[in-house]
C-alpha cells in the first residue's frame, strides 16, 4: 500500500499523517503550503504520476468557521470546486486504479434534519450558514460518482461530524469551533484576560469527533476497504451531542477560569441541532471505540498549550 495524502500540514490531514507514521505506512504528503495546487489539474497530475498511489486520503479543503465560510463564501466554493475537479482529473489521468477516501463535513447534511441518517443526507437545502462549503461537499461526492461512472475511479465516503484534537489553527476565525473556544481559554488564562468573548448564543447542539479518532477509522477503511456498507456514505458517528454552552461548562471547569464570558449573537450560530445517526457505524465499525470525550478535550488543551503564544 501506498498512500498520498493530500492536504497533509491541515488539521485533519496532520493528525492522519501522525496516524500513518505511527503505523509504519508508506505515504507522500502534499498541501498548498508545501507547493501543490490542486486547483491546477496539471500540477496535481504530474505529482500522483510521479508517486503512483495505490490510495489517496484526501484531507485537502479551504475552510475555517462558519463566520469565516460566510465572509468569504464566494472564494470558498470556488476554490473547494476546482480543488475537487482537478484532484479527480489527475487521478483518472494517471491512477485510476487507486482508492480515494474522502471525509465529507455533516454541513453537507439539509439544515432542516433533526439527526442526520445516512438515507437522508442528500435530502433537503444546506444551512445557509454553511452553503458555500456544504455545497463543496455534495459537489464532492457527485463528482466522485461521475468518474466511478465514466474512469472506474472507486471513492469511499466517511461523513464527520464536527472534529476537534490538536494541529488545527490558532486563529479563531479558521479553527474548527471546540478548538476556537479551547484555544480562547488558553489565550486568556496565560494573559489573564479578565474577559473573554465567545461567538453565538451557545444554544446549537453538535456532536463531536476527535479528530485521532477520525484518522484511526480511515486507517481501518484503508485495510479494508471491502467491508459492507462503505460503497455508500457513511457517518462516523456516536449518536450524541451537546450544546456550545455545555461544552463552555466543561472547558471552564477544566481551566478554572474566573473572568467574564461574554455571548457574541452577532456572529451565526449555524443549523440548531447537527447530531449523527450511527446505526450503520455500528454495523461497519463494530469494534470500534471513540476516545473518552473528556480525555480528548484534556489532550487539545495540552496542544494549545504547547503552541501558545499565538
Amino acid at each position: 500500500m501506498k498512500v498520498v495524502l493530500f492536504g497533509h500540514t491541515g488539521f485533519a490531514g496532520r493528525n492522519m499523517a501522525r496516524e500513518l507514521c505511527q503505523r509504519g505506512a508508506a505515504y507522500v504528503g502534499a498541501s498548498l503550503s508545501t507547493g501543490l495546487d490542486l486547483r491546477d489539474t496539471a500540477a496535481t497530475a504530474a505529482f500522483l504520476r510521479a508517486h503512483r498511489p495505490t490510495h489517496i486520503v484526501n484531507c485537502a479543503a479551504h475552510v475555517g468557521s462558519l463566520n469565516y465560510v460566510t465572509e468569504k463564501a464566494a472564494t470558498v466554493i470556488a476554490d473547494n470546486s476546482r480543488m475537487i475537479l482537478g484532484m479527480y482529473e489527475a487521478v483518472a489521468q494517471e491512477c485510476p486504479e487507486a482508492l480515494v477516501v474522502n471525509p465529507i463535513a455533516n454541513c453537507a447534511y439539509p439544515a432542516d434534519a433533526d439527526v442526520f441518517e445516512e438515507s437522508g443526507w442528500w435530502n433537503g437545502h444546506l444551512h445557509r450558514s454553511v452553503l458555500s462549503y456544504g455545497a463543496s461537499r455534495r459537489l464532492l461526492w457527485a463528482t466522485a460518482e461521475c468518474f466511478e461512472m465514466q474512469y472506474g475511479v472507486r471513492s469511499i465516503h466517511l461523513l464527520t461530524p464536527n472534529m476537534y484534537g490538536p494541529y488545527d489553527s490558532t486563529d479563531p476565525n479558521k479553527a474548527h469551533a471546540l478548538n476556537a473556544l479551547i484555544s480562547k481559554f488558553v489565550k486568556a488564562e496565560n494573559l489573564g484576560q479578565p474577559e473573554l468573548s465567545i461567538w453565538g448564543t451557545g444554544l446549537p447542539i453538535r456532536e463531536w469527533l476527535y479528530a485521532c479518532d477520525f484518522a484511526r477509522l480511515v486507517w481501518e477503511v484503508l485495510q479494508n476497504p471491502d467491508r459492507p456498507g462503505l460503497d455508500q456514505p457513511t457517518n462516523l458517528a456516536q449518536n450524541d451531542g451537546l450544546s456550545v454552552r455545555e461544552l463552555v461548562d466543561i472547558i471552564q471547569t477544566k481551566f478554572g477560569y474566573h473572568g467574564q464570558l461574554r455571548w457574541d449573537a452577532s456572529k451565526p450560530d449555524g443549523a440548531p441541532k447537527k447530531v449523527m445517526d450511527n446505526a450503520k457505524f455500528r454495523q461497519v465499525f463494530p469494534l470500534f471505540r471513540f476516545t473518552d470525550f473528556q480525555d480528548g478535550i484534556a489532550e487539545t488543551i495540552k496542544y494549545y498549550e504547547s503552541v501558545f503564544p499565538y
